[in-house]
Parts: structure tokens; sequence; C-alpha cells
């Protein structure tokens, strides 16, 4: 969605329902860095499933889960397609 308002604590998934690979990551493109401790650079380690980074593309099906547990605004993207985006606000 554009834009969706939760609770702290709360998990978001994502789940990708077309029929090309979509990569949910935090912004700011190309670093995803946003949310606090997320960084594309972070992928294939240790801290990967602590990050607003699905580290890869989801194909048809697959999901992403992420639990928010900072409140504010979280801007997020589509990493395959920048311009696809839109905003966390976490209450």
């Amino acid at each position: 969605p554009k834009a969706i308002v939760i609770n702290k604590g709360e998990t978001i998934t994502f789940i990708n329902k077309d029929s090309t690979a979509h990569w949910p990551a935090s912004n700011v493109h190309p670093t995803h860095t946003t949310y606090p401790g997320s960084s594309i650079e972070k992928c294939g380690t240790a801290d990967e499933a602590d990050i607003f980074d699905a580290c890869g593309g989801l194909e048809k099906e697959e999901t992403f889960s992420f639990t928010f547990d900072r409140k504010g605004n979280w801007p997020y993207h589509d990493h395959l397609r920048p311009s696809v985006n839109g905003v966390v606000t976490v209450k």
C-alpha cells in the first residue's frame, strides 16, 4: 500500500501478488538506511533478520515480514523499481 498505520511492535508482511519480482526495503535507495539499524550492507550477514530489507527479490507469492519497534514515519520502496514506494507510520 502507499500508506499504512500500525502500532509499535506490530508486524507487516509484504506478499508479492505480481508475476514480477519485488524487493521491499527501507528508504533511501540504494542504501536502505532510513529505518534505524537497517542497511543493504547487512544483507547476507547475521544482522539480516533485524533489518527492514527483504535482501532480495520476492517471487510471486513469496513474503517478507518485519516487526516495527520504533515509532515514526518509515518510507519504503521496491529496490528493483524505486519509483514504487510507500510509508509505514508507527504509533
